[in-house]
């Protein structure tokens, strides 16, 4: 007989890799949420995919283990018997920590477990070749990740990266492979795997199902999408799509909280090609974020007649963050986060477009979400879908990393959720007449 689908747990650095992540599981049949709040679900069903955020990528090394180690313990509790690590695909931040504690916590569960550390996105651009990390062809410290004013890559090499670890390459026969990543994680329980292609992490993601519960993939949404294409394949069908969601209104709000370089081009890029009447920019003064009084007189100000307010509105960190006053991404989002919310609560929102991890994290935190019920993605990168819970709920939220994507993708997203708004309302308006 065939074995049911495995419940996959997600644990990832951030909010917006979790849902790049998570997305993945959704496009191949997967129930797929990002589990926010401090609720578990009672019971999941197989063939479901639950992703944690521990928000460690920015934290030390001891922090950042911990934070891993509880999440995972978390999604254990939830039923996850099968273990996802979303890294970042440039290796920024705490990685080696992530992957420690996220050994901690499985081998309480599957002693002996070891983890599988392959960072490839190709359609991302990002590749692991020859044991070296690289952008585009190039070494990752030559890209914006190694100019990343939070958590800069100093350099591509893995046995840097990583130290003490091994990178191979995998040979296409699953149970050989399966054993030599057994092998070459040794006593140190980690292994690097080298992938330039989708049809390398394909390979990687059959002789990690050969491996089963006691191997960790550990990589980004290219690796993802291969692992749920591949344990979906190893179990039985899986559960129908949930229905989607009804339209609360046309405006769209943009929160860019990321400083990436990435970000701050596709923001221009849009603000360049939407109309003037279109939109509207709010950006506080650096100085009013360390003022949480002062910034809610201005966003009060800014928002005094919501009627007035355009069909997009994008909520932006100050351009001098960075430079004279510095601040933390958790305090730039959290602000940015209280601007949010004044919005929702004087005008109708339809969809929310999340750049930035920490801001992600924040905007949901704020609005009480329970759980991002995850249900396709409008391009590469960007994962789209409903807020379950709090003060959003129902409202469709798209989420993406700052470093990632083309100049144009802010402006395609808010294009395509436009055309979503606009069909699911004139469809509810002719259901309902």
């Amino acid at each position: 007989m065939t074995p049911p689908a495995p419940i996959v747990g997600i644990a990832a650095d951030d909010v917006t890799g979790a849902t790049d992540s998570v997305v993945q599981f959704s496009r191949s049949g997967w129930a797929s949420r990002l589990l926010l709040g401090n609720l578990l679900p009672r019971s999941v069903d197989p063939g479901s995919a639950l992703a944690l955020n521990s928000d460690a990528r920015a934290m030390d090394a001891a922090t950042a283990r911990t934070a891993t180690a509880g999440a995972v313990a978390d999604l254990l509790t939830a039923g996850a018997n099968r273990l996802y690590l979303k890294i970042d695909s440039t290796m920024r931040g705490s990685v080696p920590a992530q992957v420690a504690g996220a050994l901690d916590a499985w081998r309480e569960r599957h002693p002996g477990c070891f983890a599988v550390v392959c960072p490839a996105y190709p359609a991302m651009g990002r590749t692991v070749e020859d044991g070296l990390l690289r952008v585009h062809g190039g070494p990752v410290e030559d890209s914006p990740a190694g100019r990343d004013p939070v958590t800069p890559v100093p350099t591509s090499e893995f046995s840097l990266l990583l130290p003490g670890t091994t990178t191979i390459s995998l040979t296409g026969s699953p149970e050989q492979d399966a054993q030599a990543l057994r092998e070459a994680a040794g006593s140190g329980g980690v292994v690097v795997v080298n992938a330039a292609s989708d049809s390398d992490l394909r390979t990687l993601a059959a002789a990690l199902v050969a491996a089963g519960p006691t191997a960790i993939p550990a990589g980004s949404a290219g690796l993802a999408a291969a692992m749920a294409a591949a344990w979906a394949g190893a179990g039985t069908a899986l559960i129908p799509p949930e229905p989607a969601p009804t339209a609360q209104g046309q405006r769209i709000v943009v929160v860019v909280s990321s400083l990436h370089d990435v970000a701050r081009t596709q923001t221009h890029h849009l603000r360049a090609h939407l109309d003037a009447s279109d939109l509207r920019i709010l950006q506080p003064e650096d100085s009013l974020l360390d003022l949480p009084n002062g910034l809610a007189r201005w966003a009060a100000g800014e928002l005094q007649s919501p009627e007035s307010l355009p069909r997009v509105v994008v909520i932006l960190s100050p351009e001098a963050v960075g430079g004279s006053v510095t601040f933390s991404g958790t305090a730039i989002a959290r602000s940015l986060a209280s601007v949010v919310q004044q919005t929702l609560a004087r005008a109708p929102v339809g969809a929310l477009v999340l750049v930035g991890g920490d801001g992600a994290r924040a905007v949901l935190e704020a609005t009480r979400a329970q759980a991002l019920r995850i249900t396709g993605a409008i391009q590469e990168g960007i994962p789209v879908g409903v807020v379950e819970g709090g003060t959003a709920a129902g409202k469709i939220a798209a989420t993406k990393a700052g470093g990632f994507g083309p100049v144009s993708a802010l402006l395609d997203t808010v294009t395509e959720l436009t055309h979503t708004l606009t069909t699911t309302l004139t469809q509810s308006t002719e259901a309902s007449s």
